[in-house]
């Protein structure tokens, strides 16, 4: 399948969302890997990953990048070596990725399942959500804030940051589909916008 959805967010920030529905194969054509891609794709022994970074490659193309365009730091960030800003996402069967050209940024895609509702207690104070009745709506507005707090720590870029403690999500209603996030790290606060979507039980959190 081609693009699923792109996105504009300002004249200077885009957002690309990939159904993968090809098979690797397909992905693989007219998709040109550097070595250290190659490597990396060839030592992926699962076929849900390796499409799901091949799936990358084709929105990179359809940002107008290629694969040697894309860099990554010691800590695992990816950088466009012409200076914009980009982050990357990928979830089963769907794929993401956000670019700017002036603001940090950060994208996460994730799979709504019942399993968040285990792990909540780890990302947020799960007391503020009790108010809430409905399974489906709960489970909804936890991936949110989860993804919410992954695109910021993306943005920051360094393993230092913890969830509950140094990532805050401010409480929202649905129908608004934005929120703001906050990094308190270090003495510092650094405030963020952060815009949310689902589609086909996923969820799409991006930051700036």
């Amino acid at each position: 399948m081609p693009l699923y959805k792109s996105l504009t967010i300002n004249k200077n920030t885009k957002v690309f969302i990939w159904k993968i529905e090809e098979s690797f194969n397909q992905l693989n054509t007219n998709v040109l890997l550097t070595d250290k891609s190659q490597a990396r794709l060839d030592g992926m022994k699962s076929d849900l990953h390796q499409r799901g970074f091949l799936s990358v490659r084709h929105l990179l193309k359809e940002a107008g990048y290629s694969d040697s365009d894309l860099v990554y730091d010691e800590f695992g960030k990816p950088h466009l070596k012409d200076g914009k800003f980009i982050s990357i996402t990928h979830s089963f069967t769907f794929s993401g990725l956000i670019i700017s050209d002036n603001l940090h940024v950060g994208i996460d895609i994730e799979m709504q399942r019942d399993k968040i509702l285990k792990i909540a207690h780890k990302f947020t104070h799960v007391k503020e959500y009790v108010t809430i009745a409905n399974h489906d709506a709960l489970i909804s507005k936890l991936t949110i804030v989860w993804g919410g707090k992954e695109s910021l720590y993306k943005i920051y870029g360094k393993k230092k940051l913890r969830f509950l403690e140094n990532i805050y999500i401010e409480d929202f209603d649905f129908k608004d589909a934005k929120t703001t996030g906050e990094i308190r790290y270090d003495g510092k606060t650094t405030s963020y916008h952060i815009e949310f979507l689902e589609f086909e039980g996923f969820t799409c959190v991006y930051a700036f």
